[in-house]
């Protein structure tokens, strides 16, 4: 088993593994990120993501997709792990617990206060092996989203409802916010 950054030739090794784990998580159709996309998001000069791979045998079977947070009352920069992915055949080896570990051992390095995730409610496997590393879940936060076009009518609202004294308008109706 080898842990190492992401490099510019693995893009395709890592799309796939996205595509993977959007079926498992039941996303499918909100997988739209392409092989430039993500090379874009990795690997331009001004990248905020990153991402470390573990290879089994010299083939990529897993990865790690994360970037820098900031906590006000640490002062301090945390690790926001965005998705971790093995495939299938590869899980219960204990891989998804060394990329952990190589992510953990990061923040130690380089001072970030923090390392956190999120994980589906329904995926307990995941829930069981978070808490089995010392993770606790955050119960008292609710997570909010903004995308598509609920966040593009926000932007371009010239007032917001509660400057003129209105309740805030509700979602756009069949809007997921993914």
């Amino acid at each position: 088993m080898l842990i190492r950054p992401a490099t510019t030739s693995d893009v395709p090794a890592i799309a796939a593994m996205i595509r993977e784990l959007a079926q498992y998580e039941h996303l499918e159709h909100e997988a739209v990120a392409t092989e430039a996309d993500i090379a874009l998001a990795l690997f331009s000069d001004d990248h905020h993501v990153s991402c470390h791979l573990v290879e089994v045998d010299e083939h990529v079977v897993g990865f790690a997709l994360w970037f820098l947070n900031y906590s006000t009352f640490h002062g301090a920069s945390g690790l926001y792990l965005e998705d971790l992915y093995l495939k299938e055949e590869y899980r219960g080896r204990g891989l998804g617990s060394a990329l952990m570990q190589e992510l953990a051992k990061l923040c130690v390095e380089r001072g970030y206060t923090r390392f956190q995730w999120w994980v589906l409610d329904w995926n307990e496997p995941s829930i069981a092996f978070d808490r089995s590393i010392g993770a606790i879940p955050m119960d008292e936060w609710t997570v909010y989203r903004m995308s598509g076009r609920a966040l593009e009518a926000f932007a371009n609202r010239e007032n917001s409802d509660r400057e003129r004294g209105e309740e805030p308008k509700k979602g756009f109706e069949g809007e997921t916010n993914a």
